[in-house]
């Protein structure tokens, strides 16, 4: 059975400053991993980080945009593994994000762990996403108290 990550973050801030921290590479990179992403359907980008050994990944994140509605909606596939072309996880990333009266929820869907030897990326997202929600309300407010709902 596929396992899916979903989590919720609530932002004191309008829904084009919270899009800009999801399609902007120098604000992505400020919270998530640097990379050469920007929001073009089709493109071709990576995240790029330190190798983590114990997860059997070598740091590079291969992704494609998938589908991009501004203000509204981002979806890029995820890939990654040990190395030399070897891909151990191929998984789906989607945000939304919806107005709210005091600002922006954004919705995070991370799916594709449906092989048991992706069970150790699922834990590691599970909290890592919450981790970097975090960064991007420290980014925003370094007194703001999100609230996270999964």
């Amino acid at each position: 059975m596929e396992k899916i990550i979903k989590h919720q973050f609530s932002y004191n801030h309008p829904v084009e400053t919270v899009w800009d921290y999801l399609t902007n590479p120098e604000l992505l990179g400020q919270w998530l991993m640097k990379n050469d992403f920007q929001p073009i359907v089709g493109l071709d980008f990576q995240f790029r980080t330190n190798p983590i050994p114990s997860l059997d990944f070598d740091g590079i994140c291969y992704c494609k945009v998938l589908a991009v509605v501004p203000f509204k909606k981002l979806t890029w596939s995820w890939k990654c593994g040990p190395g030399n072309g070897e891909i151990s996880l191929d998984s789906i990333v989607e945000w939304t994000l919806q107005p709210t009266e005091k600002g922006t929820d954004l919705f995070l869907a991370h799916s594709g762990f449906a092989k048991k030897e992706n069970l150790a990326f699922y834990n590691g997202f599970l909290h890592g996403w919450v981790e970097k929600f975090n960064n991007i309300a420290k980014l925003l407010d370094p007194t703001f108290h999100g609230t996270i709902h999964t």
